[in-house]
């Protein structure tokens, strides 16, 4: 079972950029084994955020990191495209040579087919005999291979008797998880038959940045929030993820998944449930998790007559002519979509959601917008220069938060915007552990809270799926690469008297 602890998130010191905080625990001793372990996730991600652990002394004395693939290679080629990896996607690079060194052993490479039992075999006599000479009896099997493999790999194991419900044994699996509601059902029923679903770790990178993070610490050990933090006076929330680049040689991937699956689905809806969470009973996985997924379960599932005026799909100009993708695709590469939550916090203020591809910058960004103060004081000498307030809270670059209040100018009578700021870069300094770091080290912890549970997986897929479906017989807006979008998006909130908030105009610290 995962242990019912919070989170520990340790600033570093803001008077220096250099020293790293001291990890505020030591994790246990464990293997990991990565199924997988040819492709890119693991030489850019895994390894690197496993080597940064160890770097700040998080890992314990002693454990095994154990490459699952099926192309033969000896643990010494193995290691050296680990090293090679680390050279060019390590925050620690250069690599220090020490701690490669103490680095190395730990690797090794295990040859077989995800649908092989010999290969589990094996892989079960490998894991015993580190049982039995170096007590390594803590096992998690990461699976960096694609979704098709996810039931085949986990049922592999139980059947060799490596997982199964009642084993402390840990897996972990990225996303995609599921291509639309049906899928993840389906793969939710096979891995739990499999496990518990207390040692099944969805991740999602997002919920392991720091920003991200942040957002429970600033709403909830903040008193001055909770009160505003509603209805009353909240007018709209904007959450933006924005990408500046195109698809470039990912085409063929990003044309079988498109914006909604690729990010809705999974990080827009996180950010959406922890901005909109109900305050939790403590800061356990289990409380944070039932408070998200009753946020999501408060948001009615998008009804065909609605979606052409609520939701928005579009092609930034040229995608079709980019390498593998499809000349006559219907993909959108950007998405934007109306919600309401129908619950006692929410009722009334619309959701925003904007997620795209070739936009005009790169920024995840969630803007509270709160609703305009009684002009009749100030009617008269500023007509309509009487802005809203807006709190922005910046994920990425430049990660912080602004609130943008009215200010008179001195020696005028007139009224400006101002800006309160706080940037982590100039109030804790640069360091700013990678998001895998965070990821992984909960995984070995057992520490659930900055995964997804299913009923949130099956949530999300609810509302996403509806949306697609709708957008069967909805047309396909065009947008100018480096623009903000389709127009289309922005006569959405037009027509409930709102606009987008302008990011290119956020200060820059």
């Amino acid at each position: 079972m995962s242990p019912a602890s919070s989170p520990s998130l340790l600033p570093a010191d803001k008077n220096s950029a250099g020293p790293t905080p001291k990890p505020d625990r030591v994790l246990p001793p464990f293997v990991m084994v990565i199924f997988g372990a040819s492709g890119d996730l693991t030489t850019r991600k895994l390894v690197p955020a496993l080597f940064g652990l160890q770097h700040e002394g998080a890992l314990p004395a002693d454990y095994s990191i154990i490459g699952f693939a099926r192309r033969p290679k000896t643990n010494d080629d193995f290691r050296k495209e680990m090293k090679e990896g680390l050279d060019k996607f390590s925050r620690l690079r250069p690599i220090p040579t020490e701690e490669w060194k103490n680095f190395t052993p730990k690797l090794s490479y295990h040859a077989g087919n995800f649908d092989d039992p010999k290969a589990y075999a094996e892989l079960k006599k490998t894991l015993d005999e580190l049982a039995k000479n170096r007590g390594l009896t803590q096992h998690i099997f990461y699976l960096a291979t694609a979704p098709d493999y996810f039931a085949t790999v986990v049922q592999q194991l139980a059947q060799a008797g490596l997982v199964r419900p009642g084993l402390p044994a840990r897996v972990v699996v990225e996303k995609p998880f599921g291509h639309d509601l049906a899928s993840a059902q389906k793969l939710v029923g096979d891995l739990q038959s499999c496990l518990d679903e207390s040692n099944l770790f969805r991740i999602d990178h997002y919920l392991g940045k720091e920003t991200v993070q942040n957002l429970l610490y600033f709403r909830f050990a903040n008193s001055i929030y909770e009160p505003i933090w509603n209805s009353n006076l909240i007018d709209n929330v904007q959450i933006t993820v924005a990408e500046q680049e195109g698809v470039g040689t990912r085409g063929a991937f990003y044309d079988e998944v498109g914006a909604m699956r690729d990010m809705v689905q999974n990080h827009m809806m996180q950010l959406l449930s922890i901005t909109a969470m109900e305050p939790p009973a403590n800061l356990t996985s289990q409380s944070i998790h039932d408070e998200k997924v009753k946020v999501l379960r408060s948001i009615t599932t998008p009804k065909l007559e609605t979606i052409p005026t609520s939701t928005i799909r579009a092609q930034y100009e040229g995608y079709r002519q980019s390498d593998r993708v499809n000349p006559n695709s219907s993909t959108e590469t950007y998405a934007a979509l109306k919600v309401q939550i129908d619950n006692w916090r929410w009722s009334g203020v619309p959701f925003y959601l904007r997620t795209g591809k070739a936009l005009a910058t790169r920024a995840s960004e969630i803007v509270i917008v709160f609703r305009r103060p009684p002009a009749a004081l100030f009617r008269a000498e500023f007509g309509n220069l009487l802005r809203r307030n807006a709190m922005h809270i910046r994920l990425q670059p430049d990660e912080g938060v602004h609130l943008r209040f009215n200010a008179k100018r001195p020696g005028r009578n007139t009224v400006q915007p101002v800006d309160m700021e706080f940037c982590y870069a100039s109030e804790f300094g640069s360091y700013s552990p990678e998001a895998y770091e965070r990821l992984l080290g909960d995984a070995i912890f057992g520490d659930s809270t900055l995964f997804t549970r299913d009923d949130e997986v099956i949530e999300a897929w609810r509302i996403v799926d509806a949306v697609r479906q709708g957008w069967d017989k909805s047309p396909m807006s065009l947008y100018r690469t480096g623009s903000w979008g389709p127009l289309e998006a922005d006569q959405m909130l037009k027509a409930d008297g709102n606009h987008w908030v302008d990011l290119d105009a956020r200060p820059k610290v």
